[in-house]
């Protein structure tokens, strides 16, 4: 076997592979006295076929199995002597086998880009002192007050105002036949002003009484977010049954009580504070990360494999789908296709690619390793963030040795940048008018 490397690329290799005839000739005769022992042809006791029957019969398949042979024995080989680190799948589009003859293909691989030695040290970073305010507590103190909103019914006998909800029964008419998207419901509970529906099927709820029926007439936009609904004229046909209002718990120990797991309000706002600091403490992580990432891939010249960069779009596209599936859709629904995703995210992907190739030559020129404490460390820090026993957790990746690595690496590329801050020179700074206008919410 012969083999020559073409380099398109930095990260991307062409080999030229050729396989003298006497190796073909060799694999060839072994394949059809393989083929001969059990081939049952017409006319000829078991194993006593010529070859020349054997070819007319088979020699398509033959020919096909042995150019698959060659091409994954002798790839092997090339790689390991030209001392490639490939990642992904040798691309091989193999050429036909023509009997006795020179063998002769390519396959086009990549491999990790040479990166040089990064010099980390002494980058100029700033750090944001978020802090939490008394307003974002009562922020979310209201919210979970809307949250525990009960919908009473008016004592007053009075008609339909904007900001009521009403518990109404209702039919769409489309040309004065019943329309599908529009069929028979009842008891449907909708606050007047939000445009639910529509603003002008709002409009025609104002002033309506309990027990009331009326025709609401709505003419649909071409732009309606139902595409089934757009640009149509539908009747409605309304029964105003019920008027509620939004009555809200007074905000005290009761309230806090309510919620589950507190006994005072006190320990509620004490709880609210400790999830905005979280907040506050992680995004002020991830900004310096950023400036870190920014900085080292300004500095840091390589090309990026293709294979690693389709690698990270299919987690993304995954991530998605998973998203969707939890919601019981799918992308389809909402007109977004894996091609979509892979397009608008391809420089995301790429840059994402960047970042854990710059880790991972942080970690090898600083002889960088995982200990058992940090791995168990690890393990508890996932235990809390899932809610879940460690036992469960470590069972997990005992038992799926793939993503544990995956996880040892993420630990190490944590390991890495905290040496990359721990070596920088940070300025704490105030966060500015329109940092502070960002409210974090709790989950």
């Amino acid at each position: 076997m012969k083999f020559t490397v073409e380099d398109v690329s930095t990260v991307k290799k062409i080999l030229h592979v050729e396989i003298p005839k006497e190796d073909v000739a060799s694999e060839l005769d072994e394949a059809y006295k393989n083929l001969k022992k059990g081939a049952k042809v017409k006319g000829f006791r078991p194993g006593k076929a010529p070859r020349s029957v054997l070819e007319r019969l088979y020699k398509k398949d033959v020919n096909s199995n042995v150019s698959s042979k060659l091409i994954q024995d002798s790839l092997n080989d090339a790689i390991k002597e030209a001392e490639l680190k490939i990642i992904g799948n040798p691309i091989v589009d193999p050429p036909e086998l023509n009997g006795n003859e020179l063998y002769k293909y390519d396959a086009t691989i990549e491999v990790n880009p040479e990166i040089e030695k990064i010099d980390f040290k002494g980058l100029n970073l700033k750090r944001t002192l978020y802090k939490v305010s008394d307003e974002e507590i009562d922020a979310q103190l209201k919210m979970l007050q809307k949250n525990l909103a009960q919908k009473k019914p008016i004592e007053k006998d009075r008609p339909v105002q904007d900001g009521d909800f009403v518990v109404i029964d209702y039919e769409g008419f489309n040309d004065g036949k019943p329309f599908a998207e529009t069929q028979k419901t009842n008891n449907f509970i909708i606050k007047v002003g939000e445009g639910h529906i529509s603003k002008d099927f709002d409009s025609g709820l104002t002033g309506m009484k309990p027990e009331e029926n009326k025709e609401i007439k709505v003419n649909f936009p071409k732009d309606y977010f139902n595409d089934k609904l757009a640009n149509l004229e539908i009747t409605f046909h309304v029964k105003l049954k019920e008027i509620r209002e939004e009555v809200l718990p007074e905000i005290d120990d009761e309230f806090a009580k309510n919620l589950g797991k507190y006994k005072t309000l006190s320990s509620l706002k004490k709880d609210i504070t400790n999830n905005l600091k979280k907040g506050y403490a992680k995004r002020a992580e991830q900004e310096l990360n950023e400036q870190i990432f920014t900085a080292l891939i300004e500095k840091t010249d390589f090309e990026v494999p293709e294979v690693l960069v389709n690698y990270e779009l299919d987690s993304i596209i995954e991530e998605a789908e998973r998203s969707f599936a939890f919601y019981n859709k799918s992308m389809e629904e909402h007109g977004i296709t894996r091609e979509t995703i892979s397009e608008e995210y391809r420089d995301t992907a790429e840059k994402q690619v960047r970042r854990h190739l710059i880790l991972n030559k942080v970690i090898q020129q600083e002889n960088m390793i995982l200990s058992d404490k940090d791995l168990d460390t690890g393990y508890e820090e996932m235990s809390q963030n899932f809610q879940q026993p460690i036992e469960e957790i470590k069972n997990f990746y005992n038992q799926n040795k793939d993503k544990l690595e995956l996880f040892k690496q993420t630990l190490l590329e944590k390991n890495a940048i905290k040496l990359i801050i721990d070596n920088s020179l940070i300025e704490d700074k105030e966060p500015d008018a329109k940092q502070e206008t960002k409210k974090l919410v709790t989950e």
